[in-house]
């Protein structure tokens, strides 16, 4: 029976499933642009952040820190002279950072994250709906045999001169490119 509250519920239980996730690669310790995507995706009200390696120094998190989505995320080539830095900002804002692979099963799909494409070959990704990397510094958005493979593409702005994440509806597999 639907009550007048009815809609809160919903909108909490919807919210826990995680149905729209923000991913942002290759940060590289831009903390302007990383404040400009704090923005955009507390905008876009995203329910996770996925964070697909680069980030370079704890302070990048701290300014992640004002998401309002919990964020996750692997460590990328970049980020190996700062890991223990980088785990301890990760673990006292409440993020969850991991070596790469990171799978996740979220709104019935099957994701993994890493940073290099390089490393998608030591894995069965068949087994994944969804496949999300950074390291190139370029976008892709592919559909094969019913798998999104995703890079939104550099938010550092350093090699390519444009910034951009991404949004991923994980019902509809929709994808969105925010640039900046």
């Amino acid at each position: 029976m639907l009550t007048p509250d009815s809609g809160l519920i919903i909108r909490k239980i919807t919210r826990w499933l995680v149905l729209k996730v923000g991913i942002v690669s290759d940060t590289h310790n831009n903390l302007k642009n990383c404040n400009k995507i704090v923005e955009l995706f507390n905008e876009a009200a995203v329910d996770r952040v996925i964070h697909t390696g680069d980030i370079t120094q704890a302070k990048t998190l701290e300014v992640f820190s004002h998401l309002d989505a919990p964020m996750w995320g692997v460590f990328g080539n970049n980020d190996i002279g700062e890991r223990e830095s980088l785990v301890n900002a990760a673990s006292g804002f409440g993020f969850e950072f991991f070596d790469p692979p990171l799978t996740l099963n979220w709104a019935g799909r099957h994701v993994v994250v890493v940073h290099d494409p390089l490393e998608l070959q030591m894995i069965d990704t068949k087994e994944f709906n969804v496949v999300l990397h950074g390291h190139t510094h370029r976008q892709v958005i592919s559909f094969e045999r019913g798998r999104l493979t995703f890079n939104p593409g550099e938010c550092a702005g350093f090699m390519t001169g444009y910034n951009a994440v991404g949004v991923l509806d994980l019902i509809t597999m929709d994808t969105t490119i925010l640039n900046f």
